[in-house]
């Protein structure tokens, strides 16, 4: 049985004053909820804030993104050490708009995930496919050649694959429920190809774009759609409770 994992990734949104709000008023909303694995995301300015928020609770902590170098001259850039040293869990990489505006190629994500792992913490993998790509017919290519790239080498123990259609990130737009079963069912058929049949049946795939509270029944229901990373429904402790408790 694969526990959904459901995040909330909050992008560049939220002041320390406003994350640390957020957690006051969320953690109440989930307290009991023991079916769930719950994580939320917000800047690294905040991180550490957070850390202190959420210790002792059922909800954990990641990072937006992080680079794959311990220390040294790489000005602006947090290592996975130095998230961990603030309570981070987990931490995110390959997010669409990680790989279109800053140009990160599977090769560099991979390198981001194994010294995610080697710090001890779960990466979150996203991929995902632009509507180009959607309506071309080529959605299943796109995304064994992002699996075939970016988890080289990693362990499945400390892994977890979200799958984002680009085309419904922020626009309202949802991936039908048959949609994302789907394409979810060919991630976790691929999953079996490159990494064997027991990385493929524990392998949890959270589903990404457009999650809601009015929808994510519908979507966890869906056999192979193992939670959700949720952007703007997220930024409010109430709706994102909603979606974390699937809508009850």
């Amino acid at each position: 049985m694969r526990t959904p994992c459901i995040a909330a990734n909050w992008k560049l949104q939220k002041t320390v004053a406003e994350v640390e709000a957020f957690i006051d008023a969320f953690l109440p909303l989930v307290k009991d909820n023991t079916t769930v694995e719950i994580v939320l995301a917000p800047v690294f300015t905040a991180l550490h804030a957070a850390g202190k928020k959420l210790a002792g609770s059922n909800v954990g902590l990641s990072s937006q993104d992080v680079y794959h170098e311990e220390k040294g001259a790489f000005t602006g850039e947090v290592s996975p050490s130095l998230l961990m040293d603030v309570g981070c869990k987990y931490a995110i990489v390959g997010h669409s708009e990680r790989r279109e505006y800053f140009n990160e190629t599977d090769e560099f994500l991979n390198k981001k995930a194994k010294a995610i792992q080697a710090a001890g913490m779960t990466v979150i993998f996203c991929c995902g496919e632009p509507l180009s790509v959607r309506e071309s017919g080529k959605t299943n290519d796109l995304l064994a050649g992002q699996l075939d790239g970016g988890l080289k080498g990693l362990d499945t123990n400390k892994l977890i694959l979200a799958y984002e259609p680009i085309w419904a990130i922020g626009t309202g737009v949802t991936a039908s429920p048959e949609q994302a079963q789907e394409t979810h069912k060919f991630i976790r058929s691929h999953i079996e190809k490159i990494l064997g049949a027991d990385a493929a049946a524990s392998m949890r795939i959270q589903y990404g774009g457009s999650v809601k509270p009015g929808n994510v029944k519908e979507l966890m229901a869906c056999e192979d759609v193992d939670g959700a990373l949720v952007g703007g429904a997220s930024l409010e402790a109430e709706s994102f409770a909603q979606i974390v408790n699937f809508g009850g």
